[in-house]
């Protein structure tokens, strides 16, 4: 940490040119964007690199610099500029932060966000965490080389192929059956760096959204049960009831487990498989992790007392990190660009007069300029007195715009 800036930094805090203090972010999408807000509310200043120039946060921060994440006049600019920075999705390069880091607080520091770039690295750490989080990856073998190719273990297949960098949202990921498809997918995608993951029989998806701050105190969300279609987030229930007991205990306990091992300062979201090993609740396997706030939270926006973006600025800034309460049961859509498509492929608009409508709709649009089928453009989270109006309304809603991933609510 720079001995630049002393933490806290304080709402209010002026600097040198008697200006608001300035938080940084790194990334112009719409989480930059929700953290933008939520410090700006603060009184803070705020200042995002990102090259695009129509970039969701950059739309709304006091400073935009429009330059690639490595750029090193760019990076010189955000530097001087802010009193702490973050980052707003993992791919900033890790060396970025690392030189950003020279100069004020950054968070999550440049360790952290390497290891979430790399699924070897990642699992290795899942791995070395296990004893303490009581929660292990998948089995799974590290594929960089014909005679690792070779070397498989039968037992891992059937599996799923996964490039070791750069896949998100189900990109980068390849179903396998047997050594031959395996080998054929691990050509397709270029002979790079993979892990293959033995398939497991998938009962539900949960995750768990902690920050944690510099002191090493930590904070965290209740466990969120999650529905993906298409490797895409498309549904996240959050209400009591909806996750076993013991399973949202366990959860939450490895989650906090995964961040102090890392020595992790900021938002961090674990995500979990729930395996059926013949056990009524199923076994807890983790996922991967992201480094900053989450998807599957963005319903805290509307059903808790402070957000996963509000813990981002607090952490950040070294602020207290007050425990949130959800006041009311949720269930958060994502809407991707599909939903401005008829079934024709012709554009339109959403029936957004009809949605907002609906009791507890809270209609969230990130600003982008273009819709795209599988781009996602915005979220609405429904929230009420009661689980069975929240379902009814979410239910209600999706049928409107045409959203998959309800059937089971």
């Amino acid at each position: 940490m720079s001995a630049r800036v002393n933490l806290p930094l304080l709402p209010g805090t002026l600097d040198a040119a008697g200006r608001p203090a300035t938080l940084g972010v790194m990334g112009g999408g719409q989480l930059g964007r929700m953290f933008v807000h939520a410090a700006q509310r603060l009184g803070y200043f705020t200042a995002v690199l990102d090259p695009d120039p129509h970039s969701p946060a950059g739309r709304v921060s006091h400073h935009h610099i429009q330059t690639g994440y490595g750029d090193a006049d760019g990076l010189g600019r955000l530097a001087g500029l802010c009193a702490a920075i973050t980052t707003e999705f993992e791919n900033v390069p890790a060396s970025a932060l690392q030189t950003l880091s020279g100069c004020c607080p950054v968070a999550p520091g440049a360790a952290a966000v390497a290891i979430a770039q790399d699924r070897i690295e990642e699992k290795a750490h899942f791995t070395a965490s296990a004893a303490q989080s009581g929660v292990t990856c998948a089995p799974y073998a590290v594929l960089e080389t014909p005679g690792q190719l070779q070397a498989v273990p039968a037992d891992l297949l059937p599996g799923i192929l996964k490039t070791a960098r750069l896949g998100y949202d189900g990109k980068g990921q390849v179903r396998v059956q047997d050594r031959a498809e395996l080998a054929a997918a691990w050509a397709g995608l270029g002979q790079v760096a993979c892990v293959l993951e033995k398939l497991l029989p998938l009962k539900a998806e949960y995750s768990v959204i902690v920050a944690r701050g510099w002191d090493g105190r930590s904070v965290a969300f209740a466990p969120q049960r999650n529905v993906h279609v298409d490797g895409i987030l498309a549904v996240t229930e959050v209400y009591e009831g909806n996750i076993p007991v013991v399973l949202a205990a366990r959860s939450l306990a490895a989650t906090k487990a995964i961040a102090d091992h890392i020595g992790y300062v900021g938002v961090l979201c674990i995500e979990f498989f729930v395996i059926d090993d013949g056990s009524a609740g199923g076994a807890l396997v983790v996922n991967e992790m992201a480094p900053r706030p989450h998807n599957s939270g963005h319903y805290t926006l509307d059903a808790c007392d402070v957000s996963q973006f509000d813990l981002q600025v607090h952490a950040l800034a070294g602020l207290p990190l007050p425990a949130p309460r959800q006041h009311s049961p949720a269930i958060m859509l994502n809407l991707l660009g599909d939903s401005w498509f008829d079934a024709a492929g012709q554009a339109r608009s959403p029936d957004w007069q009809a949605v907002l409508a609906l009791p507890g709709a809270h209609l969230h649009l990130y600003g982008k300029l273009e819709a795209r089928p599988g781009r996602k453009m915005g979220h609405l989270t429904l929230t009420g007195a009661d689980v069975a109006g929240v379902k009814a309304a979410a239910r209600r809603a999706a049928e409107i715009l045409g959203l998959p991933g309800l059937e089971s609510a």
